[in-house]
């Protein structure tokens, strides 16, 4: 049990850096930092109203990822409610509700889902769910 909170602690630090460095990424346009992603990364991202989510891969969100840096220049990422549940050593979900926030006005809120995996000592984000929320 020490050694699975152990592993929590590091993932739960290794996870606020992550963090960190998206309010860096919003600031500086640079998201290099935050690519954390396998090759066959993907997220599904389900829009209002649509029963089937869209999937987009891991150049197609990195392009996004981009883009959206670009368009909320000098917002702040948010990550409330932040939940971290380790399915073993090697397997970590994290549940928050993700805010985009720019001079005090909610730009975006979406409800976020992160699957990581500790690959070669290093903590990678294996798919991602995203919804908005109205």
């Amino acid at each position: 049990m020490l050694e699975l909170q152990n592993c929590l602690n590091e993932f739960t630090k290794m996870h606020d850096e992550f963090i960190s460095d998206w309010n860096h990424a919003m600031s500086s346009g640079d998201t290099s930092s935050v690519d954390r992603m396998t090759e066959d990364y993907y997220v599904a991202f389900f829009n209002s109203g649509n029963e089937k989510p869209i999937i987009f891969t891991k150049q197609e969100a990195i392009n996004g990822m981009e883009q959206s840096v670009r368009h909320f220049s000098g917002a702040n990422k948010r990550f409330e409610n932040r939940v971290i549940r380790l399915r073993n050593n090697l397997n970590a979900v994290v549940f928050y509700e993700q805010l985009i926030v720019k001079d005090e006005e909610v730009l975006a809120r979406l409800f976020t889902i992160e699957n990581w995996r500790l690959i070669n000592e290093k903590w990678m984000i294996v798919r991602e769910t995203e919804e908005p929320i109205n």
